[in-house]
């Protein structure tokens, strides 16, 4: 049995009512943030993963109708900075230069979008992207910059994302129990075919639930790892063990995979660099023998013809060959921001086509088949300018290590799976990131 929750779009009449509470609420959240500005960046965090699909011709749109609000509410509360507060200047309370070059990184990569969607083969598609991602998380962005992120505002941020997440993982099971899913059907037809039972939770894809599971147990980790509380170390334990079982039951391998990058980062921070990557080596044989040995219980087809790499990736494989395909024909500028499920299809034949196409999931691709290499040069020196933020200097302080792990286990995911900036924690963690690194500065 698999009771589906209806999203499909309502009428005109209801959009208007709808529209109109949406509205209220932010005047009302807007009216609190004015008395209580923390309550802005736990109201954020709380809403991150939070997303509505809402079908229409024919189409899934996954909005995070409930961040919107808040960032609306947000900005009606005047905590939208100016320009030339954000990106520096005489006066400016933002020293560290790297920190503010990566927000005019950003920003140069939201232009850039922009100015791709004008040529592009599938405009629609990188219109949505623009307006429902990229512009509103710009301004999430800038407003939890400026904010001044302590360890207290910083531990009820963690307290928040962990009771979403528990929350999150006990419905996971309510569905495991009874081999049902609140949403996608797609999912539901797939879950037939497949010897095991793949969850999602509240999510539409367990892919994104796996990743926000991941990105919480690094948190608690980083928080394990610091404490000298014995009390703490239990709690946390207990909690990395339910959010575990959650991870375990979404199946999402390229979550796994972010999960033990980010673990390694909080390894190498406190303890040592070489005995973890000695470790991580290690691991990495151990697994590769494993594959050689049996390559049909990883449905590898090194032995055979049980299986092959593409259907290992479930077909990822095929679409990063494809999206290379693209990047050769037009290597320069792409074929447009949004424009790669339009160019995969007409490349493929009606039997090659997979069911769903919309990226390359693995974003350096998908950046190079859209925008060519000068979106992919924007990309890599966005990335490594967001990388030298985060990491140097956070050492010694446990919160930009979890921050700074955290964000890299996010890249790794997106490298195996897609959402690089259309996920808002890609926009939070950055900016959280920065702030941290301008009270370092500030502190020298």
């Amino acid at each position: 049995m698999n009771a589906q929750l209806s999203t499909k779009l309502p009428s005109a009449g209801t959009l208007v009512l709808l529209g109109g509470i949406c509205l209220a609420a932010a005047i009302a959240l807007a009216y609190a943030f004015r008395r209580r500005r923390e309550l802005f960046p736990l109201l954020a965090v709380a809403t991150l993963p939070l997303r509505l699909p809402i079908t229409t011709g024919g189409r899934t749109v996954n909005l995070l109708i409930p961040l919107y609000i808040v960032i609306l509410a947000g900005i009606i509360a005047g905590m939208l900075p100016w320009p030339r507060a954000v990106f520096g200047g005489r006066g400016s309370w933002w020293r560290p230069p790297r920190a503010r070059t990566v927000a005019i990184l950003l920003a140069a990569t939201i232009v850039l979008y922009a100015l791709q969607a004008t040529y592009s083969t599938e405009p629609k598609k990188a219109v949505e992207n623009l307006v429902f991602f990229y512009i509103p998380f710009g301004l999430m962005f800038a407003m939890l910059l400026q904010l001044r992120w302590d360890r207290r505002l910083l531990l009820r941020c963690l307290y928040v994302s962990v009771g979403l997440a528990a929350i999150f993982v006990a419905i996971g099971l309510v569905e495991e129990a009874t081999s049902s899913l609140l949403l996608n059907a797609k999912l539901v037809a797939s879950n037939e075919y497949q010897g095991y039972f793949r969850v999602n939770s509240v999510f539409y894809d367990p892919n994104i639930y796996g990743r926000f599971l991941a990105l919480v147990m690094i948190g608690v980790m980083a928080g394990v790892l610091w404490t000298n509380s014995p009390r703490v170390v239990r709690a946390g334990a207990a909690a990395l063990a339910w959010l575990l079982v959650g991870l375990v039951t979404s199946f999402s391998q390229s979550s796994m995979a972010a999960l033990l990058l980010g673990l390694a980062v909080l390894a190498a921070w406190r303890w040592s660099l070489r005995r973890t990557v000695t470790v991580a080596a290690a691991a990495a044989v151990a697994v590769l023998a494993l594959i050689v040995l049996a390559p049909a219980s990883f449905h590898f087809g090194l032995k055979g013809t049980g299986g092959s790499v593409s259907t290992t990736t479930n077909g990822r494989s095929k679409l990063a060959s494809g999206g290379l395909r693209i990047f050769r024909e037009r290597p320069l500028f792409g074929y447009g921001s949004g424009s790669f499920e339009r160019q995969y299809r007409a490349g493929e034949s009606a039997a090659e086509l997979s069911t769903s196409v919309s990226a390359s999931h693995t974003t350096p691709v998908t950046v190079a088949a859209e925008q060519g290499l000068i979106g992919l040069a924007v990309y890599v020196v966005t990335l490594v300018a967001a990388l030298l933020v985060l990491f140097r200097g956070a050492r010694g302080s446990p919160e930009r290590m979890a921050i700074a792990a955290a964000f890299a286990a996010l890249v790794l995911h997106t490298w195996t799976y897609a959402d690089y900036l259309e996920d808002p924690f890609t926009w939070a963690l950055l900016a959280v990131g920065c702030a941290l690194s301008r009270g370092a500065a500030d502190s020298v």
